[in-house]
């Protein structure tokens, strides 16, 4: 008996050993993609509006595949802040903070002599940084970016650097980033070598052209360009950079790069015109990683598709998500021209939290995902309890609830500017509890499956990575 007991503990053990050692990995390169507020009815829409119910997503194509869970310590549904930084350090941590201890509050911020929200007031003895993937690469010796189409000091790009009580402090947020400046992330080490995003008001100093900008009068790009930094202000300087210098390209004086919608129509000479897309960022971003012979972490995230849902118009939500897995493209081939079967390479694609986007009714196969809901039995528009038609695409929640419901025509509900209905008035949509998807490929992918709790997502991370 103790004999076969034993054979059968050594056995599992075997087994055990054996099955770690089919998903370890020691990844040279991570890029992990966040899709800010890109919960599953967004991909499918997303999907359906680009490809077609039968075509694919570059994301829907890769090998493995899990569910995320994205409660945060405090809330069923989480704010990015938290949600992003569990990715990051493997904490749960309260809405609104950025990468701290489970313990901490999140305070508020107050508002500058010039009338700017963003004064830090996180007490010292109000918790600790948790350490994030960042933070861990850059101090084994490999290159580290962030890289967004929101502001760079926002909440999901912030939760890779900087460690603060309350995301809305963006002014000393954005201070982290500069080596040996006042109130610098000592943990940066020499710095993070690429970043990309909007927001430069947060950099540069107060005045009547930059009502937005510091009120403690610093210019941190000036500040950055000291210690050896490339600065860009547009695609063009951007493409133009050095590949030997470390870089931070702000494509917007103030708050976020425009959307993709908007950007790809932007007028010639206009500030819309001249940002590069999330696609070309990336790309760039691994040109300047990928000279540091150690390997490099990247994130990117696109950001303004949680801003478009937040507004219900989802017509520019998912023109954002096909922007962002263009980017996931444009990374794959990048990465699989010197790295075919990418054993080098991890690329992880998820979101930090869903959005109560809906697809309703039953359409037919074909009927344009934006369009007004037309049955699969008879090809008419499907109409409601009192005769009225609606939008396959319909929030939970949102501004716009009409007191009472009348028709809706094709070419209103599928123009750019266009409002979904909600089914409770607010004044912003808001984000949604139930879990995300994740997509990965490449080098320790193997372990991204089954229903996984997002601080989970950090270990594998760092397994994957041999940390």
């Amino acid at each position: 008996m103790k004999r076969n007991l034993h054979r059968s503990l050594l056995a599992l053990a075997v087994g055990t050993a054996f099955s770690q050692a089919a998903v370890a990995a020691d990844a040279k390169n991570v890029i992990f993609f966040l899709g800010d507020g890109m919960g599953p009815a967004t991909v499918t829409a997303s999907r359906i509006y680009k490809y077609g119910e039968d075509g694919s997503l570059t994301m829907d194509k890769l090998e493995r595949t899990a569910r995320i869970k994205t409660f945060s310590n405090d809330a069923q549904t989480t704010d990015s802040a938290p949600s992003m930084a569990a990715y990051m350090t493997g904490v749960k941590m309260n809405n609104e903070v950025i990468s701290m201890s489970a313990e901490t509050v999140a305070t508020e911020p107050s508002k500058d002599a010039n009338g700017n929200l963003g004064v830090n007031n996180c007490a010292a003895t109000n918790g600790k940084p948790a350490v994030t993937i960042l933070e861990l690469a850059k101090a084994k010796g490999k290159a580290v970016g962030s890289i967004t189409t929101t502001e760079l000091t926002h909440a999901t790009p912030a939760a890779t650097f900087s460690h603060i009580c309350n995301r809305n402090a963006q002014y000393a947020i954005a201070a982290q980033l500069v080596p040996g400046g006042a109130g610098y992330n000592s943990a940066l080490g020499d710095g993070v070598d690429v970043l990309m995003g909007g927001g430069r008001n947060h950099f540069t100093p107060f005045d009547t052209t930059n009502k937005g900008g510091r009120a403690d009068g610093r210019d941190l790009l000036a500040e950055l360009k000291a210690k050896g930094y490339t600065v860009a202000a547009n695609k063009t300087e951007m493409t133009a950079a050095p590949l030997d210098k470390k870089f931070i390209g702000l494509y917007s004086a103030k708050s976020h790069l425009q959307y993709e919608l908007d950007r790809s129509t932007a007028a010639a000479g206009s500030e819309g015109a001249s940002q590069p897309t999330l696609a070309e960022m990336t790309t760039k971003a691994m040109d300047l990683l990928s000279k540091n012979p150690n390997g490099y972490f990247l994130m990117v995230e696109g950001g303004r598709i949680d801003h478009a849902l937040h507004g219900t118009n989802a017509k520019r939500a998912l023109v954002d998500t096909i922007a962002f897995d263009d980017a996931i493209k444009a990374a794959l081939d990048k990465a699989k021209v010197l790295d075919p079967e990418l054993k080098n390479t991890l690329i992880v694609v998820t979101a930090d939290h869903d959005h109560t986007l809906t697809i309703n009714g039953y359409a037919k196969r074909g009927n344009p995902i934006l369009d007004i809901n037309r049955d699969y039995r008879n090809n008419q528009p499907g109409k409601d309890a009192d005769g009225n038609t609606y939008s396959t695409l319909v929030f939970g929640n949102g501004p716009n609830r009409p007191n009472v419901r009348t028709n809706l025509d094709s070419a209103t509900v599928q123009g750019n500017d266009y409002l979904q209905e909600a089914g409770v008035r607010l004044s912003s949509e808001t984000h949604g509890g139930g879990d995300v998807k994740l997509f990965a490929t490449g080098s320790g992918s193997k372990a991204f499956k089954g229903t996984l709790d997002n601080t989970k997502v950090f270990t594998l991370l760092k397994s994957a990575f041999g940390f």
